[in-house]
Parts: structure tokens; sequence; C-alpha cells
């Protein structure tokens, strides 16, 4: 309940002369301005930690790292970081999990090199943070050095840290080692498990992915959002339509927040299974969408040949103010090749650079090639 603790603070910042917060209540409040993203709440906490001397405090230092990284204003965050004179593993933690929070997976493997070159002693926690960034990136070289150190130092025993080895094994390519690791774990939560049928279904493993799934319910484990987009992906590829139509109404029965992740992959699951229909009426029921979600449906109205509808629905996406990907424009012009609008695809294809600022990839230009080819206008699609 962080608004509960907020106005507590409040409360306590108008008793201040007979119980005035310290330390303590700083790092609550700002952990709590974390949660709620509220960052011009937490300047005003910092100003109040300034004013009283508690800023000198680590646990205060870490919290405000982490609500600045919390509310995306990651550079306030190092400058932050920056400021003190003597940082512990607590403070190198808090910005190195400031960058993973904000995706900068470079900006966290740097931070780890640095911790080396000064001689910081680093944490399991650290560990977490650096293994996920290697994954993100493929440096499976730091990756594997971490993996020794944790063998020789005894730490797989941590599920955290042995279900992040074991993303990035997957991610790395390594699918056999992360699957080595992953039967050896004593005990695998649904992190654990989405992991393992996320490496699966990302090495294009699918079958795998869902047998492992299988595993995972004769095991009581209760999947979440992130297992559900994994299986979905791996049906989609698979055309496991039955499969997936269970998945869907497991999401229903256990009323799981269709989140704008798990929501496009459904959309996309439906739209690859020639089930148009199922994906309008699930893109329909989702409360958010982002350009990934639209994009997924104009993609499948263009494949199943329902061209003009993908049209019309890029039309409203642009109405709702929903910028178009490069993605978005190749499900647009494949919708012009399946239905034969040669019009419409020179305009859309000219106008990908000239009002959105997307240059053309090659699967662009394919498209292009395929719709005048469709057309008859060879010359023009051999230029």
């Amino acid at each position: 309940h962080p608004e509960d603790a907020l106005l507590l603070f409040v409360e306590m910042l108008h008793a201040a002369s007979a119980c005035p917060p310290d330390q303590h209540t700083a790092a609550c409040a700002l952990k709590s301005c974390s949660r709620m993203c509220a960052l011009d709440v937490g300047r005003g906490v910092q100003a109040y930690a300034v004013k009283r001397g508690l800023v000198a405090d680590r646990f205060v230092l870490s919290s405000l790292i982490h609500m600045y990284a919390s509310c995306g204003d990651v550079a306030a965050a190092r400058l932050v970081f920056d400021a003190v004179e003597e940082s512990g593993v607590v403070m190198w933690n808090a910005i190195v999990a400031a960058y993973l929070k904000n995706g900068d997976w470079m900006e966290v493997v740097e931070m780890f090199k640095g911790m080396l070159e000064v001689g910081v002693a680093f944490d399991e926690v650290t560990l977490v943070s650096v293994v996920t960034a290697c994954g993100r990136i493929g440096d499976a070289k730091l990756g594997k050095w971490v993996a020794g150190h944790v063998d020789e130092e005894g730490l797989a025993r941590n599920p955290k840290l042995a279900t992040a080895l074991m993303d990035m094994y997957a991610k790395c390519g390594e699918i056999g080692k992360a699957r080595r690791l992953f039967d050896g774990m004593q005990s695998r939560d649904v992190v654990a498990w989405s992991a393992m049928i996320s490496g699966y279904t990302q090495a294009d493993q699918c079958r795998e992915a869902l047998g492992l799934f299988s595993e995972m319910q004769l095991a009581r484990v209760e999947p979440n959002d992130v297992t559900m987009v994994s299986v979905l992906s791996a049906c989609a590829v698979l055309g496991a339509l039955e499969t997936g139509k269970w998945v869907h109404s497991y999401v229903r029965r256990k009323r799981l927040s269709l989140t704008t992740i798990l929501g496009t992959a459904l959309v996309d699951f439906y739209a690859k299974c020639g089930c148009i229909d199922d994906a309008v009426e699930a893109f329909e029921s989702m409360p958010v969408k982002n350009s990934w979600t639209w994009t997924a449906l104009i993609k499948g109205m263009a494949t199943n040949g329902r061209g003009r509808e993908a049209l019309e629905l890029f039309s409203s996406m642009r109405e709702a103010g929903i910028e178009p990907t490069d993605v978005t424009f190749i499900g647009v012009l494949m919708a012009c090749s399946h239905s034969c609008l040669v019009e419409e695809g020179r305009r859309h294809f000219d106008s990908m650079a000239r009002d959105y600022g997307i240059k053309p990839r090659v699967e662009h230009y394919g498209c292009m090639v395929d719709l005048l080819g469709r057309a008859g206008l060879v010359d023009e699609a051999y230029q």
C-alpha cells in the first residue's frame, strides 16, 4: 500500500517536532515513490532527506537510485551514484539494477566490469542482473565466466541465480546446457519453468516447449501470463489450435490479466492458425493495445486474404494515434500484395520514409516486388 505509506509520511512530517522521520522512514518513503512511479514526490522526499542530513545513509541512497530508475530517469540515478564517495555492493547493485530495469544491457555489463576493476565485492544479487544482461546481448563469454564462479562458490542453490543462468544459456543458443541446469534444480518455481519453455520457443524447438508445458501441469505448477505467452508462440508456429484454445480458456477461467504482451500473443496465435474472427475478438477484448498488437492483426488479416480489412485496420490504427513500426508496414504491403492493390501499395511504400522516417528493408522491397509481379508489372518489379 504505497499510497498509504506516503500519506503516513506526510502526517509524520506535520508531527516532526515530536517524531522526526529518520533514514529508515526516508528509505521507505522513496520505495513507495518507486512503486507508484511518483517522480515529483520522490524528489520532494530527496529534498527533505538532504535538508535533514539523511542522504549519507547507504540505504537512503540506494532507495533514491532505485526510485529514479523506477521512474525512468536513469541519468539522475547515475548522478546520485557518482556523487557517493565510497560505494559498497549495495550502491553498485542499485545502479546495476537501474540500468537493468531500463533495458540498458551493455551498461549493466560495463558496470560489472567496473566493479571488478575497482575490486568491489559482488554478491548473488549482482550476478543475477549481470547474467540477465548477458542473455539479452548474447555475451556467452561473460555469462560462462559467471557460471564458472557460481559453480566454484556453490551458489547454484540460489533459485533466482540458477534461473537467470538457464535463461542466459537458452538466449545464447545453448539450449542443452540450459536444460541440464533446469533438470539439476532442486525446486522449480513458475519463473524457472517459464524460462525453460521460453528458451525452447525462442530456439524454434516448439514441440519441446509444449512437451515441457505438459510436464509443468503434471508437476502442478500454476502457469502465469509469461508462461502463456511462450506456449501461445509455440502453438502459433506448430498450428496447435486446440492447445492454444485451451490456453485462452485457462486465461479466462483464472481471470489472468490480459496484458499487452499476452493479448498480442493471443491475436498472433489465432491469426497464424487462420482463425481471424477469434483474433479480432481477442484484439477487441484487450484493455490496452500497442503498435505490436495492431501489427499482429494487420499481418494476420493480410496473410488470410482480407487485405482491404487490413488496410482499414491500419487507418484505424493511425486514427487511434498509434505510430506504426517497420513491421507494421510489412503487414500493410502484404495486404496490398494479396489484394492486388497496386496504387495503395505504392502510396504506403513511399509514405514509410516520407511520413514516418522508416527506411525500407529487404522485406519491404520483397513485398513490393511481389505486389508488382502479381499485377503483371514485371519491369517495374525488376527495377
